[in-house]
C-alpha cells in the first residue's frame, strides 16, 4: 500500500535514509548524497508538514518513500523539456528511496506506478524527476519505465551537496 505519509512513519523513513548513507559509506551503493546533508530527518518532516510525503508499506513495514508535488527545483530551468508543459500539468518526484536491504523487490517500480496514477488523476501530462549523474542504478530504472534523460545540469550547490551532475528526466503521464 502507498499513503501519505504519518509522523509515525518519521522513524522509518529515517532509517531508510540512514542505510542507504551506511552503504554508500561502505562503496557497495552509489547514490550520490550525502550523510548528515542530505537526506536527512528534516528533509522528510519538512514534506511530511507540506503534506507531499508518501511512504510504500507492507506487513507493518516501510520499505520506500517519495516527495510528490509540483515544485521544480531552479535546476529544471536549466534544461530544454521534451514535453512543453505548465506548472500545474508537471508532477515531480524528488528523493525516491528504497531500502537497500529490500532492493528487487519491484518497490521503486510501485512507487512510480502511484506517482503516474497520482499525475494522471490530477490531471498533468508529464514526470519529471532528476537524479545524479554517477547513480547509474537509478538511470537505468529510469530508462526500463520509459523515462528520457533531457539534460544534464552542472551545479555548484544542490541539496547542499556540492558539485553535483544533475541528470534531468521526464516522461508523458501514461
Amino acid at each position: 500500500m502507498i499513503r501519505l505519509a504519518k509522523t509515525a512513519d518519521l522513524d522509518s523513513v529515517e532509517a531508510i535514509y540512514n542505510k542507504i548513507h551506511a552503504k554508500e559509506k561502505a562503496g557497495t551503493l552509489t547514490v550520490g548524497w550525502a550523510e548528515g546533508i542530505y537526506p536527512v530527518r528534516k528533509t522528510a518532516e519538512d514534506a511530511l508538514d507540506a503534506g507531499t510525503l508518501y511512504v510504500l508499506e507492507e506487513d507493518g513495514k516501510i520499505y520506500a518513500s517519495a516527495i510528490l508535488n509540483q515544485y521544480q527545483l531552479p535546476e529544471y530551468k536549466m534544461v530544454t523539456w521534451k514535453t512543453p508543459a505548465e506548472d500545474s500539468e508537471v508532477l515531480v518526484m524528488h528523493t525516491l528511496t528504497v531500502d537497500p536491504d529490500q532492493s528487487g523487490k519491484g518497490y521503486a517500480k510501485q512507487m512510480i506506478s502511484f506517482y503516474d496514477k497520482m499525475a494522471r488523476e490530477a490531471g498533468c501530462k508529464v514526470l519529471r524527476i532528476d537524479t545524479q549523474a554517477k547513480n547509474v542504478n537509478a538511470r537505468a530504472m529510469y530508462k526500463k519505465l520509459n523515462f528520457t534523460e533531457v539534460g544534464i545540469v552542472d551545479t555548484t550547490i544542490f541539496n547542499g551537496i556540492s558539485q553535483i551532475e544533475l541528470v534531468m528526466l521526464e516522461r508523458p503521464v501514461l
